[in-house]
């Protein structure tokens, strides 16, 4: 029997309060941006969760810095993932309600997910770096 490690996806964390926030943002838009939508909530399905207190240091959680590479083209990218009102691509904060947002929460230092782009062409995102950072007050 061939196994497809290709398709199997990591295993991710999420802290219970971000999946309760990130599910009620993921139905909300769920009419205006359903691939996204959908995606988020397949991930938030599948993860472990665990509270802000015990959640390992090197998880992609919300605010947290990001060093990730793009391994379609070797790109290194490095952002802070944020909710959609944080959002300002020139400034390295993308939203959770993107593709790459949501194909990255949850995954921990040295993890790589397949994951589809803005165009429905799937990518290899690796993680190379998770600096946490608490949100703004």
């Amino acid at each position: 029997m061939e196994m497809r490690a290709e398709k199997k996806q990591p295993a991710i964390h999420l802290i219970d309060e971000e999946a309760d926030a990130l599910t009620n943002l993921a139905i909300g838009v769920a009419d205006s941006l359903p691939q996204v939508s959908e995606l988020l909530l397949v991930e938030i399905g599948r993860a472990v969760i665990d509270s802000r207190e015990t959640i390992p240091e090197d998880i992609v959680t919300m605010f947290a810095t990001i060093e990730f590479i793009d391994e379609a083209n070797g790109a290194s990218r490095s952002v802070q993932l944020v909710y959609p009102k944080d959002a300002d691509i020139s400034a390295g904060r993308i939203s959770i309600l993107t593709p790459v947002g949501a194909g990255l929460i949850g995954l921990r230092e040295g993890q790589s997910i397949l994951w589809p782009d803005r165009e429905g062409h799937e990518r290899r995102l690796r993680v190379v770096k998770v600096a946490q950072r608490a949100p703004d007050a």
